[in-house]
């Protein structure tokens, strides 16, 4: 009796230690939060391995990556995070595909009264008023405010708003400080904006004024398979429904 219920207690443990180690650990961009947890949970649902997130700017989880972190799969809001821990040789390159596109756009409060057409030379600056500052990503690392840089650059008012960005830690936060009313506007993703009730789309950026909103995915050279597999699974046809229901675009 007594070794068949230590048999028992070792069959138990050993089935725990084999599920713990088939857990999923995604890193993702912050701009992916909402989507990727249903994706998650479908995958788990098909699958029964477990997925679990960390969400924030893709510079810092590639930083992150790079310094040993332990992550399974990397998705990123711009192709230059993904490019520099491929060059580190921290990704399989195999694995790499771009699962979804996004676009850039202007955005205010809800309440506020605020009209502007985005054009070369648009008065974003008399928009933002004496004090008033712009959110967005910072433009030094995190994508979102990467790609705003470069579109207020070819549109030729860089310059003027330099200076008054508010350099947000992740397109999340750059978002909640529109809709807290700090910010009187902001340059985010379309889909943040969308989930977001407290701010409203003044204006969407041309896609020709920034590089395309791309999002690869691949598994870390570290990853197991079943993090191939999740990284297949995000080009599923699941997948993209649930990616089409939050208004993320095809890659």
């Amino acid at each position: 009796m007594l070794r068949r219920s230590l048999l028992t207690l070792l069959l138990l443990t050993a089935t725990a230690g084999h599920a713990a180690e088939r857990i999923v650990t995604v890193f993702a961009a912050a701009s992916l939060t909402n989507v990727l947890e249903d994706i998650g949970k479908a995958y788990t649902g098909a699958t029964q391995v477990p997925v679990r997130f960390s969400f924030a700017a893709s510079s810092a989880l590639a930083r992150q990556i790079e310094s040993g972190s332990p992550a399974d799969v990397f998705v990123s809001a711009d192709q230059e995070w993904m490019d520099y821990l491929a060059s580190r040789n921290l990704i399989k390159p195999a694995t790499r595909s771009n699962i979804v596109s996004n676009s850039l756009v202007l955005v205010a409060p809800a309440d506020s009264k605020v009209s502007l057409r985005i054009a070369p030379g648009f008065g974003l600056v008399a928009a933002l008023g004496r004090n008033g500052r712009l959110a967005t990503g910072d433009p030094a690392s995190v994508p979102v405010g990467k790609y705003a840089s470069a579109a207020l650059t070819r549109l030729g008012v860089w310059n003027e708003v330099k200076d008054r960005i508010i350099p947000a830690d992740n397109v999340r936060t750059a978002l909640n400080f529109v809709a807290l009313g700090e910010a009187p506007l902001g340059i985010v993703y379309a889909t943040d904006a969308r989930g977001n009730s407290k701010v409203r789309v003044v204006d969407t950026f041309p896609a020709s004024t920034h590089e395309p909103i791309s999002y690869p995915a691949a598994a870390t050279t570290s990853a197991g398979a079943d993090a191939q597999s999740f990284v297949k699974f995000l080009g599923s046809d699941a997948a993209r429904a649930i990616f089409d229901n939050a208004g993320f675009g095809k890659p």
